[in-house]
């Protein structure tokens, strides 16, 4: 096989706060504090080749869109390193990183919020590709129409603000924006999640198109099983920063193997009637943000708890492509 497009190794992330104003007078008088760090994402590897979609699930604050953010760049990571197409970025020149760079552009998660209200369309998607010296100023105009009709906009809209879109266009125009620099891989952060359900199925068809005609790679960032369904080609989930089963998406919607995967699965929305039937629970219902004293995952493995409080799950292949991080039925 040839060598990944992107890969991240064991990669951390972590955050601290500020110290407040009783801490800082406190310093003034020789007192110590410790920093307080919250760890975002913990020893994470991934990996994509050219032309795959990679679908990344998990609830929110699990650490996805930080996870992204050091795919594409604009989060460097507290520990590991970041490859591209088998060169480790932090090793490259100048030169060889601003390629890089450029090569990894990002779909964010609110149209609304993403787009500069004072700026033009044609500055908001015309803008990156003037600064790198990738078209002149006379091509401008004529490109970024080229741009907004290849993802479904008139090109007279150029002269037009953010505010006169709405949320489906804008989020359009932001597919154009990151199309602009000629990447070879995008990574969208719950480019979806803001639309209604019609206009999402419109965004995701014009995904798939795009791909096929540019031959582009995805990390696609969710919280909804069955977008990553429709669009990817491999799931990984994420759980409390950290990844907990990565398989071909046949293979996690089919036979799903770690208990927290299983539970997304089973509270996906369903239409379907049946008769409902209640089953009495006895003491606290456990919830997957706040899993019992011991247990590093999910509270559905009490015959794993035991050795998790003592060794931390990791990843190992189940079946073919299949890899889980759960002691239950593993080793």
């Amino acid at each position: 096989m040839t060598a990944p497009l992107l890969e991240l190794r064991d990669v951390g992330k972590q955050f601290g706060n500020a110290p407040d104003a009783i801490a800082r007078l406190a310093g003034w008088f020789g007192a110590t504090t410790s920093p307080s760090l919250l760890q975002a994402v913990d020893h994470v590897s991934l990996s994509l080749h050219a032309g795959e979609v990679l679908g990344l699930v998990g609830e929110s604050g699990c650490g996805k869109s930080t996870l992204g953010r050091m795919a594409a760049g604009l989060h460097a990571p507290t520990s590991g390193t970041r490859w591209w197409r088998g060169q480790e970025v932090q090793h490259m020149s100048a030169a060889q990183r601003r390629q890089a760079q450029l090569a990894i552009q990002m779909i964010f998660q609110d149209p609304y919020a993403s787009l500069n209200p004072r700026l033009r369309v044609q500055d908001i998607i015309g803008e990156a590709p003037l600064v790198h010296g990738l078209i002149r100023a006379a091509e401008q105009k004529d490109y970024v129409e080229q741009l907004l009709q290849r993802v479904g906009l008139d090109g007279a809209v150029l002269r037009r603000f953010p505010h006169q879109f709405s949320g489906g266009q804008r989020a359009r125009i932001g597919i154009a924006r990151a199309l602009a620099v000629r990447p070879e891989m995008l990574v969208c952060d719950e480019a979806v999640a803001a639309l209604d359900v019609s206009i999402q199925a419109q965004v995701l068809n014009l995904f798939i198109r795009l791909r096929d005609e540019l031959n582009l790679t995805y990390l696609f960032i969710s919280h909804d099983l069955g977008v990553v369904r429709h669009v990817s080609d491999r799931v990984l989930i994420m759980y409390l920063g950290r990844i907990v089963e990565s398989a071909p998406v046949a293979e996690i919607f089919g036979h799903a193997h770690h208990p927290y995967t299983q539970a997304l699965l089973a509270s996906a929305p369903k239409l379907e009637v049946r008769k409902t039937s209640f089953i009495p629970i006895k003491g606290e219902l456990p919830s997957p943000l706040q899993p019992p004293s011991g247990c590093h995952f999910h509270p559905r493995c009490p015959r794993a708890m035991a050795r998790c409080a003592i060794e931390q799950p990791v990843l190992k292949e189940v079946a073919p492509l299949h890899f889980s991080a759960c002691h239950l039925d593993v080793g």
